[in-house]
């Protein structure tokens, strides 16, 4: 990282995953973070609850949303539903790279398709890809999903992938950012989920870092859930974090 970030810098690396059962929830928790600069990441709990009407209503309210729906199917599948998420007006949206080269150009295609059809109302979103969750441990890695080696090596692969077929960049803990940016280069965006401020439960993460950590590693995004949603005031919580990122 050079130099020091301003609280408006870092407030736009953070994405709070709004990870509530319903709408209702959910849209309560983003009033508390309008104004603040920071993005809003809908999750499948939320997206399967309430549709695509929530993420509209995020968007009318001038937030930037990353829909994290992992689209993992046949290409021409992936290709259709990014059309749709297109017209739903997202900043981001990711697929899962282990859906291989043609499942990944697919997504662009679907993309393209809906832009040039004037379907983008917020422009072209950025696209990402999913390479290990930050759930997973060398252990699960080797002798679960069956994927030999180390769990970094297996994240930039999936990274170098992504690459090659044109996404913006990936999903990945902060630990691997470094190994990415090698891999990829300095401009390959990286989105960490796996940040969890110091002292505070890890749950079923295995692989984090605390916010500092995290920016100082050269992330480009920090996703974080529990630490700001949980919290009994998330807006301090939020701003806990905030001021922790531009120290």
């Amino acid at each position: 990282m050079k130099g020091k970030l301003s609280r408006s810098e870092a407030a736009a690396k953070v994405m709070v995953a709004l990870d509530k059962p319903d709408a209702e929830a959910a849209l309560r928790l983003a009033e508390r973070l309008e104004g603040t600069g920071c993005w809003v990441k809908v999750g499948m709990e939320l997206f399967y609850a309430a549709g695509p009407d929530v993420v509209r209503e995020l968007k009318s309210r001038g937030l930037n949303v990353f829909l994290d729906v992992k689209m993992h199917d046949i290409p021409n599948t992936v290709r259709g539903g990014a059309r749709s998420i297109v017209r739903l007006g997202v900043d981001m949206f990711n697929v899962h790279a282990a859906g291989g080269l043609a499942m990944m150009e697919a997504a662009l295609h679907g993309v393209r398709e809906a832009v040039e059809a004037g379907d983008g109302a917020a422009g072209t979103p950025l696209v990402i890809a999913v390479t290990q969750l930050t759930s997973t441990s060398r252990a699960a890695l080797n002798d679960e999903i069956g994927i030999a080696g180390s769990v970094e090596a297996a994240v930039v692969r999936y990274a170098e992938l992504a690459k090659r077929a044109g996404l913006h960049g990936v999903v990945a803990s902060p630990l691997e950012v470094g190994a990415i940016k090698l891999a990829c280069g300095a401009d390959f965006l990286t989105v960490t989920p796996g940040i969890r401020p110091r002292g505070a439960d890890i749950g079923d993460q295995s692989r984090v870092t605390t916010p500092r950590e995290a920016v100082a590693g050269g992330t480009d995004y920090l996703v974080i859930g529990r630490p700001i949603t949980a919290a009994p005031d998330p807006a301090a919580a939020l701003n806990h974090i905030l001021e922790e990122m531009s120290s």
